[in-house]
């Protein structure tokens, strides 16, 4: 009796009812089954919970993607090769009646198989599809991103420009503001213009501009008015959202500014008829 409990603890039964054998140990086992009945009755209790465990674990598979897995197998092939008598093999009577067992538990085996590979299958489509959907919120995050920090530089620029603008003209000591009124060219014109001797710097207030916007073609020149000469000092584009102050050409002494409409680049000289704002210091 160790003999046989050995015998059974051994796993050799459940091999056998599963075919996980060679033709030779088939035989030892099918040889054992005929000498000792109460190894046939475990057999049978094994392939009882085999059955049962097929069936628990498997589940009817949708019929489009049943019939395309089943549809990659070839059956025609398989049958031949596992059916093909090549060489004679002498089957004992037990063997034969297990054959209608084994078959049932093969068929068990290959359903629950096909079951996994559809549940694989599902999950990684599943899979996939939360993947490319989680990598197009990442893009809507980053584009989103993006033109929030876009937009944050953007208020910070206007912020500190607009904190240099007051620092200018609440400095009356350091800068002298003046003021360019229209002439006949563009009566409505105007702008502002603050002036450091000290520190030889001259700056427009571009908020401050009151004149025709500029073309491709041509700009605005800043013009100081130095011992009766005029000297050049930048040029500047007039925009409907420009703001800020914006440095021309360091300058020391001056008696006056103006601005003429000039071709984009500047000129030498002044275009006395295309003079467009003009004051005094």
């Amino acid at each position: 009796m160790e003999d046989l409990k050995a015998y059974i603890e051994s796993g050799v039964l459940e091999l056998y009812a599963l075919g996980d054998m060679s033709p030779g140990e088939r035989q030892e086992v099918e040889l054992m089954l005929q000498k000792h009945p109460e190894l046939r009755y475990e057999l049978d209790e094994i392939e009882k919970a085999l059955e049962k465990y097929a069936e628990k674990h498997s589940f009817e598979p949708r019929e489009n993607v049943r019939e395309r897995v089943l549809g990659t197998l070839d059956f025609k092939q398989g049958t031949e090769t596992v059916f093909k008598e090549e060489t004679p093999v002498k089957v004992l009577p037990a063997a034969t009646e297990r054959t209608t067992g084994n078959s049932n538990v093969y068929k068990y085996a290959f359903a629950a198989s096909v079951a996994l590979l559809l549940l694989s299958t599902v999950a990684i489509v599943n899979l996939r599809s939360q993947l490319n959907e989680s990598h197009q919120r990442i893009a809507i995050l980053e584009s989103s991103n993006q033109k929030f920090s876009s937009r944050a530089n953007y208020i910070e620029k206007e912020l500190s420009d607009v904190k240099h603008t007051l620092d200018v003209y609440q400095n009356p000591k350091e800068f002298k503001m003046v003021e360019l009124k229209g002439l006949p060219k563009a009566p409505e014109a105007k702008m502002m213009v603050a002036f450091s001797p000290r520190k030889e710097m001259v700056m427009i207030d571009l908020a401050s501009l009151r004149m025709p916007a500029t073309d491709e073609k041509h700009q605005y020149q800043l013009w100081a008015l130095v011992d009766g000469k005029p000297v050049d000092l930048g040029v500047f584009d007039m925009k409907a959202d420009s703001t800020g102050m914006i440095k021309m050409k360091n300058l020391k002494n001056a008696q006056a500014f103006a601005v003429t409409l000039e071709p984009r680049g500047g000129s030498i000289n002044p275009t006395m008829d295309e003079m467009i704002v003009m004051g005094s210091i």
